[in-house]
């Protein structure tokens, strides 16, 4: 084992993600003095920031969520300035639907959380809808709301460009080295254990995704989170159909979601049970894990007949990609952000419950504040990791509860 490491380190980051390196570029941006270091097991946002949809919603079912996202669109300019590309974001809008009188109030809350925000939309026709749309038929829905702004990304280049930006200022990337444990020595984290050694750092950020559970329950912190598969599929290209200028679609009547690839079109489904894992039989490369033998046919059947009288020439549309990642889901679709109670040096970062891409500034900013000590512009009080009280985060029917959040889940 090597001797100990770095003890002036201000800041040490345990995941490279998206999450991981947002945090790193706040935190050196606003304390350029300061020695940051993000230690990544494998590439920078090589895991599931790179798997991810993409969805760079604003406007979610909980108001609290929205400045997040809102400081991640707002950092974007400042991105391409220091990197001096400019990023993949597309801002063509999105398009609710909703049928039910359930799904009708909820869209109704929602758009006043837009509005309360200073964020444009408008009620629209199925008309007006399918000429943004072609394949959407959207005579079904009762109430239809375009939200323009909302923006989707290639969810790896824009992780990349925080951590671009992060090294731009000094901030240093330990990229293949494994984190085996956080030191705890009584009520006080005070660095890592890596397989190369020990590196001590005054403050120490756990954002790790589905894998933050492990190393938290060494320490005594247990996450009320569970890895849950998030899939989508691609279809083939067919320019009459998908338009690359197209919204992104939510219709939560047939649990679906869908966006454009170039004339492609890229589309998720929530099953009605989620596939789960136990956190102890994650990969230490989620490239390996096998999440669906039939590439997720099953779930696609399951909801057929819900989406074709919005999506009549679905049934005619090949499939030629199948994606699959975990995120890490909590009971209530709440993220984990913010300091753990009676433990000093630890910040959590996780629980991005499909929301992560949209939401990375928001949590970047946020958590370099207290990690600077200074005064958090969010409010991260719903994101408390012990709102649940004593929790076993490899209960069996704790993770059953994990997964049917995402699987009632209505928002993007």
């Amino acid at each position: 084992m090597s001797s100990v490491k770095n003890t002036d380190t201000s800041l040490l980051i345990v995941g490279g993600g998206i999450f991981g390196a947002a945090i790193a570029y706040y935190f050196k941006r606003d304390n350029p003095n300061e020695e940051v270091v993000v230690y990544e097991r494998n590439e920078l946002c090589s895991g599931n920031t790179s798997l991810a949809a993409a969805l760079m919603s604003r406007v979610r079912s909980y108001g609290h969520v929205i400045p997040l996202s809102k400081e991640t669109y707002r950092v974007l300019p400042e991105l391409e300035k220091i990197n001096g590309d400019a990023l993949d974001i597309h801002y063509n809008g999105a398009l609710h639907l909703a049928s039910t009188p359930e799904n009708i109030a909820s869209l109704g809350n929602m758009l006043k959380l837009a509005s309360a925000n200073g964020i444009d939309w408008e009620y629209i026709t199925p008309h007006q809808a399918a000429e943004k749309v072609p394949w959407l038929s959207a005579g079904a829905a009762r109430k239809i709301a375009f939200i323009p702004g909302e923006a989707i990304t290639d969810p790896y280049l824009l992780g990349m460009a925080f951590a671009n930006a992060a090294k731009a200022l000094g901030v240093k990337f330990i990229r293949n080295t494994e984190v085996i444990e956080l030191l705890k020595p009584q009520q006080a984290v005070i660095g890592v254990q890596t397989k190369n050694g020990i590196h001590l750092a005054k403050n120490t950020v756990l954002a790790a995704g589905v894998w933050s559970t492990n190393l938290a329950y060494k320490i005594g912190i247990a996450l009320p989170m569970a890895p849950v598969r998030s899939q989508y599929w691609i279809t083939e290209t067919f320019e009459s159909l998908f338009l690359p200028t197209s919204p992104t679609v939510l219709i939560p009547e047939a649990n679906f979601y869908s966006r454009p690839q170039g004339k492609s079109l890229l589309f998720g489904i929530r099953e009605a049970q989620s596939f789960y894992a136990d956190p102890r039989e994650l990969p230490s490369d989620i490239n390996t894990f096998l999440f669906s033998r039939d590439k997720g046919w099953h779930d696609l059947e399951e909801n057929y007949k819900k989406l074709l009288p919005y999506f009549p020439a679905f049934e005619d549309i090949g499939i030629k990609n199948y994606v699959a990642g975990f995120s890490g889901y909590t009971p209530d679709n709440q993220f984990i952000l913010g300091e753990v109670p009676g433990v000093t040096g630890i910040l959590l970062a996780t629980g991005c419950v499909g929301a992560g891409i949209s939401v990375a500034g928001g949590v970047g900013l946020g958590i370099a504040c207290l990690a600077g000590k200074k005064p958090n512009p969010f409010d991260f009080s719903p994101y408390s990791y012990n709102r649940f009280g004593s929790i076993d985060p490899y209960n069996s029917d704790h993770l059953a509860t994990c997964a049917a959040a995402r699987s009632n889940k209505t928002s993007g």
